[in-house]
């Protein structure tokens, strides 16, 4: 602080406002009220903006310790009310957009979304990772440079970004932070311990991100638990169990997924299928918790579907439901994908196809009932889950125009399907070798050689990407045949980021990745309107490419674990790139 703002700060406590402003506040937020490496900018802030001179009076008083903000308590009552006068007044000319008459008064009006901003786990309701910024391109790529890390306690984040607002929202073990997103300064952090008794992933404290809805930020925790936070503090506002009460059944629910908002709602799904679970998806109402329609994936006696689980009543079938799924506001339709059934290796109990697991759910967003289904591997006895993104793109499709659904799955294929009746259009190999089964038949089903033949784990749950560009569609795929019966012989593990023609399913383009064989790495894509394609690498290395043939344009060396995937951002009229690396979160910039 300068010496006259130690000098106002000790001298009467009746002080002109703009006076006490300077000797509070400028040591953070700058003298001129726009900011610092300290915190966020005050001025012309539309979060300021939106609130009245009383819930900015409020906001002093109780201060925000979370965030580094402390509390204005000690400041005579009309001292604070000027000093909120004056954070009013230096926003009087800042554009807000109209609120809405429905919105409550109470509610902070939060801004309209913005091309620049991420506000979903994939970026849009499509979950298809193709931004349309552009102020990053392959001919500037070269200049990307590192703007900013935040570390996180947690060795491997699968987290993706949202940004809103200015702001960053980000993820580790059961904790939310949100970050300045010039600086990546925490802004406030919410945090509980781990729950005990959790399995999996759930017990290794996975977690894929947030959903944001008005005023409030959805969570879900590793003992499955929906939470609601306050947007502007961090503080817990609601919290919700997910699964319901079955008595005298044991179920190995967790959380790791990242929720999605249709409506007013907030859709989950719940992991631990390899433990045994009833899976469902359910989607519970934003300013209450209260649940609004479930569905599940498993049957029970008398519910359709049952007839594909010939032997026991499969209390814990499995079909988990980790993925955040897509959802397509023309028909009003979620899509949503399911994991392997239990046990996944020993299907001694299970004969027949065990539905809904491995599959794509076409669900009625309102009501979460069943428009149609299609199971990528009936009767999966190689934990050959389906929880890969389901892409949504309107498109010309074989010179016809088409409403398709893109997926790349863990058994091998690719398959474009069409999305308002679940039929499959193309089902292609995009394996060198791929040993389970022969093809896909004229009635959708695979033709099955081997059950337990190559691969191992061709594709995975990181995002994916179709640009309208280049009409290919992205991801990473691993040539691996590994732990088969006698004469199936090993294979190395070779990791390829690949390209393919959504027409014929041909391999346009690949890139075979750098590392060591088997590497546990598995990163997910973004692409953009500036014909970029960001991912990681098993090496540790975070890459750019030309869309158009894969060839590297750039590239930095995070020298860590990457299991997450890229998202983009503008903010004050820049475009960044933001991913987790490791322990990190990193956000690079021209």
């Amino acid at each position: 602080m300068t010496a006259l703002a130690l000098l106002l700060l000790f001298a009467a406590p009746q002080l002109p406002a703009q006076q006490s402003f300077a000797a509070r506040c400028a040591g953070c937020h700058g003298e001129d009220a726009r900011g610092s490496a300290k915190a966020p900018g005050l001025a012309a802030n539309p979060r300021v903006a939106a609130q009245s001179v009383e819930q900015l009076r409020a906001y002093l008083e109780r201060g925000n310790p979370g965030a580094g903000m402390p509390s204005f308590s000690d400041l005579p009552a009309a001292d604070l009310l000027a000093l909120a006068r004056y954070l009013r007044r230096i926003n009087n000319d800042t554009i807000l957009p109209p609120v809405k008459a429905a919105e409550p008064d109470r509610r902070i009006n939060w801004g309209t979304p913005q091309p620049g901003d991420w506000r979903t786990y994939n970026g849009s309701d499509s979950a298809n990772r193709y931004s349309a910024l552009k102020q990053i391109t392959t001919a500037n790529v070269s200049a990307l440079k590192l703007k900013w890390v935040f570390p996180i306690s947690y060795f491997g984040l699968e987290t993706t970004p949202l940004a809103a607002d200015g702001v960053l929202y980000v993820t580790g073990p059961n904790q939310v932070f949100a970050l300045d997103a010039l600086t990546g300064n925490p802004l406030w952090h919410y945090s509980r311990p781990p729950s005990p008794g959790m399995v999996g992933d759930a017990r290794l404290g996975t977690n894929r991100g947030v959903a944001l809805l008005r005023d409030r930020v959805f969570f879900v925790t590793d003992n499955a638990h929906l939470l609601a936070l306050d947007r502007a503090t961090g503080k817990l506002v609601w919290e919700t169990p997910m699964a319901p009460d079955m008595p005298g059944e044991r179920q190995h629910y967790g959380g790791t997924v990242a929720p999605l908002i249709v409506h007013d709602t907030v859709i989950a799904g719940v992991a631990g299928a390899d433990e045994g679970i009833r899976g469902f998806v359910a989607a519970f109402h934003a300013e209450t918790g209260a649940l609004v329609w479930r569905r599940w994936t498993v049957p029970r006696k008398g519910e359709p579907g049952i007839e594909t689980w010939q032997g026991a009543e499969p209390l814990t079938g499995g079909g988990s439901t980790w993925i955040t799924g897509s959802y397509d506001a023309a028909s009003d339709t979620l899509y949503w994908a399911t994991g392997n059934p239990w046990p996944d290796d020993n299907d001694r109990d299970r004969p027949g196809d065990n539905l809904y697991s491995n599959c794509v759910l076409a669900l009625d967003a309102r009501t979460g009932d069943l428009r149609w289904h299609y199971q990528f591997t009936p009767h999966d006895v190689k934990d050959r889950d389906a929880t890969e993104p389901n892409v949504l793109v309107d498109t010309t499709y074989k010179g016809k125009p088409a409403k398709l659904l893109l997926h790349a799955d863990r058994n091998g294929f690719f398959y474009v399907l069409d999305r308002t009746t679940g039929k499959v259009l193309l089902a292609k190999s995009f394996l060198r070798r791929d040993d389970w089964a022969s093809g896909i038949g004229a009635d959708g089903r695979p033709v099955v050689k081997d059950p337990r033949g190559c691969p191992s784990d061709a594709a995975n749950w990181e995002s994916t990407a179709y640009s309208p560009a280049t009409r290919l569609y992205y991801f990473l795929a691993l040539e691996e045949c590994t732990g088969q019966p006698t004469g199936y012989p090993d294979q190395t593990g070779q990791r390829f980021l690949r390209a393919l023609n959504i027409e014929t399913g041909a391999i346009v383009w690949e890139v075979p990745q750098p590392g060591p064989a088997r590497a546990k790495t598995w990163s997910g894509v973004l692409a953009t309107a500036g014909g970029l394609l960001f991912y990681g690498q098993p090496n540790g290395g975070f890459a750019a490419v030309d869309q158009r043939d894969g060839k590297t344009l750039w590239r930095f060396p995070t020298n860590v674990r990457m299991k997450a995937s890229p998202m983009t951002f503008t903010y004050r009229g820049n475009q960044y790139i933001a991913v987790a690396a490791g322990p990190n979160i990193l956000c690079f910039g021209l």
